[in-house]
């Protein structure tokens, strides 16, 4: 099974919806984690509420710091942010692939909760494809 580490910078969004996909649509080939290089503290509710909508399992995340993982083995290494992209990450063993998946910010989404509700449904949507695409 292959190790995946997903990064962003608040961990609170779509990392922690792309975790919870990977896990479940490659069960049995990929074991997702998430983390942040400044986490937020919290998972926003409407990520946990876009994945039960859709489907998904969402486990039980925490927004946590990248540097819990520092030092482990991941097969791969996924940004879903344009800003972790750029940022230094703390040293993991081997090599891992490293991929970066640009998805806007959800929880940026302004006009109300029923704006915010389509963002975060076409964020786990660009996460389905690319997971789909490239990973399974």
């Amino acid at each position: 099974m292959k190790s995946v580490l997903v990064l962003c910078t608040g961990n609170s969004c779509r990392s922690v919806m792309a975790e919870a996909l990977i896990n479940q649509l490659g069960s049995g080939r990929y074991r997702a984690v998430s983390a942040g290089s400044m986490p937020a503290g919290y998972v926003h509710p409407e990520s946990i509420a876009t994945l039960q909508r859709q489907g998904v399992d969402p486990g039980e995340p925490r927004s946590k710091s990248w540097d819990e993982f520092a030092g482990q083995h991941f097969d791969l290494v996924i940004t879903v942010c344009d800003q972790a992209a750029g940022e230094s990450c703390p040293a993991f063993t081997g090599k891992p692939q490293r991929k970066h998946w640009s998805i806007p910010d959800p929880a940026a989404a302004s006009g109300g909760s029923n704006a915010q509700a389509r963002a975060f449904d076409n964020a786990l949507d660009l996460l389905r494809k690319r997971i789909e695409q490239e990973l399974l």
